[in-house]
């Protein structure tokens, strides 16, 4: 007779002996050894998340793989209207994961800080509204006159 055991984060399942020799039914496919799946992309034909995709950046893997697998898969999968938002604890659990190894996953702030640049004087990206419309900066490209 089948056993369980559910204690912890595993499943462990004893069978009998009578049980073991049964022969498996499972059916095997065979995995075509040129293909490969970093050259399919994200997702599979089948619709699986390819997580060999070098578009990960390894991410899939090491301290916080799980989190960022049960993360991405979540939305992946999600049929919410606004994609995701059911995925919202998935994808806590995996920034506390980050916030937890800073030295692998270190915060935009911390980039800055430690890579001030030629200049000691840090200047956010241009917005659009640093560019003006006005008469007075004269006409925009698309408004002057096309020579012919």
């Amino acid at each position: 007779m089948t056993a369980l055991n559910g204690e912890g984060k595993d499943q462990v399942i004893f069978v009998t002996k009578e049980e073991h020799e049964i022969p498996s039914t499972v059916e095997l496919v065979e995995e075509d050894a040129n293909e490969d799946n970093e050259e399919k992309g994200l997702i599979l034909p089948s619709g699986a998340i390819n997580w060999d995709c070098p578009c990960l950046g390894g991410m899939a893997s090491g301290v916080c793989g799980e989190q960022f697998k049960t993360a991405f898969t979540c939305f992946h999968l999600s049929q919410e209207e606004l994609k995701g938002s059911d995925c919202l604890e998935q994808f806590r659990s995996m920034q506390e994961c980050f916030g937890q190894h800073p030295e692998l996953f270190p915060q935009e702030d911390d980039l800055q800080t430690a890579n001030p640049g030629p200049d000691s004087k840090q200047k956010d990206s241009p917005s659009i509204s640093d560019f003006s419309t006005s008469e007075e900066s004269g006409p925009l490209p698309s408004q002057l006159p096309i020579a012919t």
